[in-house]
């Protein structure tokens, strides 16, 4: 139940905070202003960062889990398992709700588009995506991902997606069958180009600023798998610790900025 501030330049902890039971993958505006944490009591608690204050509650219901924001800061995106099966939208100008997405079943994983025209949503019992059209409100698309014959009798589910910086594609995670699927998302509906073995189940994925990249985490390995986006090969495995789950790519400046007076 803590929010940790950690400054990735020295990686020692600089302020640690109470929130709600249990927090999962949050969100932070590119201001730095304000942190969306998901709890799981059915709120997203919205905290001042730089006050360390908790400022609103939002009640969506289900578990609060994963949480988006838009790229120019203007809203955020809350992804609550269970019941609820939508994704809510809310005005950080506001932290009000001012709409909701409905998806087919329980929602995990979510990407959203850099225009903010679609967003894609994995969900419970299916192996793919669903896709949504943000300015309607509505799913348009659901697209099962491509499997050879004998993995269609073996249970799995998709958790881990992103799209590939230069918006043209759209990777995810298959969890039991150790295995990433890419789609072209310059076509409507997404259709699937590769399918990359990981060779352990996979959990997460995110790719390197410039997308050359693709970090994949294999936490049947024990490792962060490197792929690269055009070969769609994998060059390197990054050792980590067991059971590796969500990661995140950070490039730090050549100087660490001075603190504001």
């Amino acid at each position: 139940g803590e929010l940790i501030t950690i400054d990735p330049f020295t990686d020692k902890v600089t302020r640690t905070m109470k929130v709600g039971p249990e927090p999962n993958q949050l969100a932070v505006t590119p201001d730095g202003k304000f942190a969306y944490v998901p709890v799981n009591d059915g709120h997203w608690e919205v905290i001042d960062l730089a006050a360390g204050k908790i400022l609103k509650r939002i009640f969506t219901d289900g578990r609060p889990h994963n949480t988006l924001c838009s790229p120019d800061g203007k809203r955020m995106y809350l992804a609550p398992m269970g019941s609820p099966h939508k994704v809510t939208i809310v005005d950080v100008a506001k932290h009000e709700p001012i709409g909701e997405i409905p998806f087919s079943n329980v929602v995990r994983p979510v990407a959203l588009s850099a225009d903010e025209k679609r967003l894609y949503a994995e969900v419970d019992g299916l192996v793919g995506i669903e896709v949504a059209d943000v300015a309607t409100r509505k799913m348009i698309h659901r697209v099962p991902a491509e499997l050879a014959p004998e993995l269609k009798t073996q249970a799995s589910r998709s958790h881990g997606i992103g799209i590939r910086p230069d918006q043209k594609e759209i990777w995810t995670c298959d969890v039991e069958h150790g295995l990433v699927q890419v789609f072209d998302r310059t076509v409507e509906p997404p259709k699937q180009i590769a399918t990359i073995e990981m060779g352990g189940t996979v959990y997460w994925l995110t790719f390197s600023p410039d997308g050359k990249v693709c970090y994949v985490s294999v936490r049947g390995k024990n490792d962060v798998a490197a792929v690269d986006t055009e070969t769609k090969k994998i060059f390197t495995r990054i050792p980590a610790g067991e059971v590796p789950k969500r990661l995140i790519v950070l490039t730090l400046p050549d100087k660490k900025p001075a603190a504001a007076n």
